[in-house]
């Protein structure tokens, strides 16, 4: 059987599940994109290759090979966009839960199903149909879990609105000893620089007590000022509205001390060699053209 175990964002990761970029499809029909970002780069005929892709996603895969961390891959779905495994499922704890997601990607769920098979039955949890979420609005955070939501009544409208309230209920149901954090998130269907996408498109919190945060990505000012007296301001990274769009919130912690970041993240980068991380640079600009980065391609299942 396979061992899980999520406590938090930055403990020494051991077992991940990295997306893939391989056999990815044609471009997408604006009319079945997910987010503005990728219809902003179809638009404009700069939609990244599969080649690209593929290359960018490899370069990760060498950063964990170097950190001794054991890498599963999805099932090949042949002309599917497989690159965001954080979207399909996610770990608290020791439980493996199934995200609910877009009607239309279900068949990425089922491409790790040979994961979920090998964890025990009463540490696999599918929600109910009525809660939406998805993996990266969910941080598991020691005795936290933070979580983006959007709540407003045109939730049904907005294609970039991926968890509700309802999802928050139950999570905090299923974790009655954890604090369940949620915070409002900004969301636009047309404008990808007004548009948090999931929670680690304005958030992440890294070791030595740090964090990144984008305010603007937060509809309540007071729950971005609750993060901000959590972490204590001078820990804080604050980007702009700019390197939001160019997702640097979204990088990926493999332990307390390592991050995977992109390498045009000239600013970022700078202040956490600074801090004292060690920052593994990787290419993966392409990638986020379609508003997810390297938080959003990993799905974590065994940190230490």
């Amino acid at each position: 059987m396979l061992k899980l175990n999520i406590q938090n964002e930055i403990s020494r990761l051991r077992k991940v599940v990295l997306g893939t970029a391989e056999s990815n499809g044609p471009i997408p029909r604006i009319e079945d994109c997910y987010d503005p970002k990728s219809i902003e780069h179809i638009k404009a005929g700069t939609y990244p290759t599969e080649k690209d892709m593929i290359n960018e996603m490899k370069s990760v895969l060498n950063v964990f090979k170097k950190y001794d961390v054991e890498v599963y891959r999805p099932e090949l779905i042949k002309d599917c966009n497989q690159i965001f495994s954080r979207d399909i499922a996610f770990v608290i704890d020791d439980i493996m839960i199934e995200a609910n997601i877009l009607p239309h990607r279900e068949k990425e769920v089922h491409a790790i199903d040979y994961i979920w098979n090998k964890v025990d039955t009463d540490k696999r949890i599918i929600l109910p149909e009525e809660c939406h979420v998805e993996g990266g609005d969910v941080m598991p955070w020691n005795h936290y879990v933070f979580m983006g939501v959007y709540s407003g009544d045109d939730y049904p409208d907005l294609i970039t609105a991926r968890t509700n309230i309802q999802a928050i209920n139950v999570i905090g149901d299923i974790f009655p000893k954890k604090k369940i954090k949620a915070f409002e998130l900004r969301k636009s269907n047309t404008n990808p620089k007004e548009n948090a996408l999931h929670l680690d498109c304005c958030f992440n919190p890294l070791g030595k007590g740090k964090a990144i945060l984008h305010k603007n990505g937060f509809l309540i000012e007071s729950e971005y000022e609750w993060l901000v007296n959590f972490f204590g301001k001078e820990n804080i990274f604050e980007i702009t509205k700019d390197e939001m769009y160019q997702m640097c919130s979204n990088v990926f912690s493999i332990s307390e001390e390592v991050i995977i970041s992109e390498k045009k993240f000239t600013r970022l980068n700078r202040w956490l060699r600074k801090q004292g991380f060690i920052v593994e640079e990787v290419p993966y600009a392409e990638i986020g053209k379609q508003e997810g980065l390297l938080r959003c391609t990993t799905l974590p299942l065994y940190r230490e």
